[in-house]
């Protein structure tokens, strides 16, 4: 193994548990833990431990990316909001957690490209000042390194790339689900690392995600991790423990619990209903924003998770999914489009060529895709 690196990524670990322990007193006050940072995840292979530290610096980018969000929301003001061409809002953590996920990803990996949700045009102009020095402080707030105007600016626009099928791109949303997020419901901080066109790793950041659904008084705050070939993990925020999930082991689709979006701006709630009748299911539908809705088929809570199209010309962004489809397929699930086409992550921002996405176990992805090729297709 190569010296040089086994050095750096010992210091990097140092580096970590440094920050960790200044910002100990902090995190405790808002239920948030930055001891989960550390994981012992290096071995004697070199290749392994490269991929490693990716891991560790997504991670650290997630959670950090988190607290950003539980601060303001905590904090807070309508005002803060902004509204984005497809009128949905977007506020100030957006801008606050792409920054901080682009500043850590370039420091650590500075030849990666960066496919985020954000640009920094809503933070400029005189009439933005209060928005952009807000973001500027949040950032700087859980950054080792702070950022000035200049470089919040282009921190941000780091997340311009356009894609493609060669190298590391990192796809990214900062917060998926902002609707869940001004709610106080479900929202996500996704990321997800593409190499040559396949996922290799995915993190989801969930600080609203009950740790236990049966339990609604109970814990909130999870993160989950997939690695290519390894598995898919959840930790609570509130620890470093670690656990593997899987989806429920279910062999008949009328036995299983629907997932779909709490409104039906970008999936159609219609025809998902019609296809559950179609499959049998008597369940009622479980409502959840973002990304959440593959964690909690991941874990078992949920069986079946549908995205159809409401327009002939919608597209998906990549970074609505890419962490999602490595952590149901690390999980023992399938993702699909309609089509029964793998999706396709290689072809730019958004996935051109599938439409609407299908996430069922092994088992029961056949019969789902079956029946939504009947009721969609033909239409």
């Amino acid at each position: 193994m190569d010296i040089i690196f086994i050095i750096c990524s010992l210091l990097f670990i140092f580096a970590l548990i440094f920050h960790n322990t200044s910002y100990s007193e902090e995190n405790n006050a808002t239920g948030y833990d930055d001891s989960i940072l550390v994981i012992e995840v290096f071995d004697d292979d070199e290749e392994e431990s490269k991929y490693e530290l990716k891991e560790t610096v997504a991670i650290n980018a997630v959670l950090r990316a988190s607290k950003i969000c539980q601060k303001v929301f905590q904090k807070l003001v309508m005002s803060d909001t902004v509204i984005k061409k497809d009128r949905s809002p977007v506020t100030v953590a957006d801008f606050s957690a792409q920054a901080v996920v682009n500043k850590i990803l370039y420091e650590t990996f500075p030849n990666d490209l960066i496919v985020g949700e954000e640009e920094s045009g809503c933070l400029q102009g005189d009439n933005r000042k209060e928005l952009k020095n807000k973001v500027l402080s949040l950032a700087n707030s859980v950054l080792d390194t702070p950022l000035n105007d200049n470089e919040l600016l282009d921190t941000i626009n780091r997340g311009s790339s356009p894609g493609g099928s060669s190298g590391r791109i990192w796809a990214l949303d900062p917060i998926d689900g902002t609707k869940g997020f001004l709610r106080g419901e479900q929202f996500c901080i996704g990321l997800a690392l593409i190499i040559d066109r396949d996922v290799h790793l995915g993190v989801l950041g969930c600080p609203n995600l009950l740790v236990d659904l049966k339990t609604p008084e109970g814990e909130k705050g999870c993160l989950f991790v997939a690695i290519k070939g390894k598995g898919a993990f959840q930790h609570k925020f509130s620890s470093t423990e670690e656990t593997q999930i899987h989806l429920a082991d279910i062999s008949s689709p009328s036995a299983a619990l629907f997932c779909e979006s709490v409104v039906a701006e970008h999936s159609s709630h219609g025809d998902a209903a019609k296809i559950a009748s179609f499959l049998g299911i008597t369940k009622p539908p479980l409502h959840m924003d973002s990304m959440c809705k593959y964690c909690v088929v991941a874990r078992g809570d949920a069986d079946i998770y549908l995205s159809l199209p409401v327009r002939v010309d919608y597209e998906e962004n990549i970074w609505d999914h890419a962490a999602g489809c490595i952590l149901i397929k690390e999980a023992g699930g399938i993702v699909s489009d309609i089509n029964n086409k793998p999706l396709d992550f290689s072809l730019g921002r958004t996935l051109k060529t599938n439409k609407g996405v299908v996430v069922a176990h092994s088992k029961i992805h056949g019969q789902v895709i079956d029946v939504v090729q009947q009721l969609i297709l033909k239409k």
